[in-house]
């Protein structure tokens, strides 16, 4: 609590993190994509509030960028984690969008790539594409003193461009590989002065 005095931060932000993770203790699936992207809200773009108050930006389009951007970033990190939580046993994509194509937990956690298994991943990833545009739709008016704190959508670009590569086969090895050209896109995107 000392730093949010210090930095003048919003506790509000704070607690909805810890709140949230409090209530994710119990390891299950999300029922549906709105509840990952509650979550998500509730501790990733929570993050990115407080990241934009430590930059002194409090402005209204910039605080809705970061709930978009973050719910595409608690989505991706779900995706991110599908193989090596299968390997565990445990699967936490939406159930519904599982169950409207009709793949079962157990289907990830023989790491089937079957067409319904990889539309399950271009649903979930979808969303978090819809996040980042919707985010990206009114950049011209969120302060360019924001920025630093939506490069993080670098990353999110990435992976979800390599995913559409290996056609949403969330088990494909070069998920799991580190991106070298990351630094580089993360340059040209500071240049351009874009998220």
């Amino acid at each position: 609590m000392k730093a949010v005095k210090r930095h003048n931060l919003t506790k509000m932000w704070l607690m909805k993190i810890i709140d949230e993770r409090e209530k994710n203790l119990d390891d299950r699936a999300y029922r549906n994509i709105q509840e990952l992207e509650m979550y998500a809200k509730n501790t990733q773009s929570a993050l990115l509030h407080l990241t934009l108050e430590m930059l002194g930006v409090r402005d209204i389009h910039a605080d809705h960028a970061a709930s978009h951007i973050g719910k595409a970033q608690g989505i991706v990190t779900c995706l991110r984690a599908t193989p090596y939580h299968c390997t565990r046993r445990k699967v936490f994509l939406p159930m519904d969008i599982c169950m409207l194509h009709g793949v079962s937990q157990e289907d990830f956690i023989r790491g089937k790539q079957e067409k319904n298994v990889r539309d399950v991943i271009y649903d979930i990833a979808s969303q978090a594409h819809i996040h980042l545009e919707h985010a990206r739709s009114f950049s011209k008016k969120v302060p360019v003193k924001a920025y630093p704190a939506f490069f993080c959508t670098v990353a999110l670009d990435d992976y979800l461009y390599n995913m559409r590569k290996v056609d949403f086969n969330i088990f494909h090895p070069s998920l799991q590989k580190k991106s070298t050209l990351l630094p580089l896109y993360l340059y040209i995107r500071s240049w351009k002065k874009t998220y």
